[in-house]
């Protein structure tokens, strides 16, 4: 029964090589083609300069770029534990990001897609803390977006 286990262990990557699969860092996987290789749109309101830095952290920044990446953030927030005077006790903050990545070459879009996700935050204490967990928020969403955005360019079909 061992030996079986262990035989199918070996076997898995040679079933992964067969149906396609490539490492997002090995050699010809996107994680290397895109790595310093993607300029990011300038932000404009404080939630893109979060997502643009994130990105950017991931995939780096590059003087030669091959890659242009656009993105539309829709941001709103949603009550949560409204009590019976009518004071929230919870936020949920929504982002809606849709994103585009071209080829700067030709200008053809390589990718698109759209990503949404929320997080919540308290406002039950003080103005400050309800300031301070508003913007930790706005930190932890974008993060969250930065990475769902990177991941799903490294399973893009980037062509060769």
């Amino acid at each position: 029964m061992l030996s079986l286990n262990r035989r199918l262990i070996l076997l898995a990557p040679l079933a992964l090589a067969a149906c396609g699969f490539t490492p997002v860092y090995g050699t010809g996987g996107n994680g290397g083609r895109l790595q310093n290789a993607v300029q990011v749109d300038p932000p404009s309101t404080q939630d893109s300069y979060i997502l643009v830095r994130e990105i950017e952290e991931r995939l780096g920044r590059s003087d030669t770029p091959t890659y242009a990446l656009s993105m539309n953030i829709d941001t709103s927030e949603a009550q949560l534990a409204i009590d019976r005077e009518g004071d929230t006790g919870r936020f949920n903050r929504i982002a809606k990001v849709d994103y585009s990545l071209r080829n700067l070459s030709n200008g053809q879009i390589v990718t698109s897609g759209k990503v949404e996700n929320f997080v919540g935050y308290s406002a039950t204490g003080t103005t400050v803390e309800t300031l301070a967990g508003e913007q930790d928020a706005q930190k932890r969403l974008m993060n969250i977006i930065a990475e769902q955005i990177v991941t799903r360019l490294y399973a893009a079909d980037l062509g060769a």
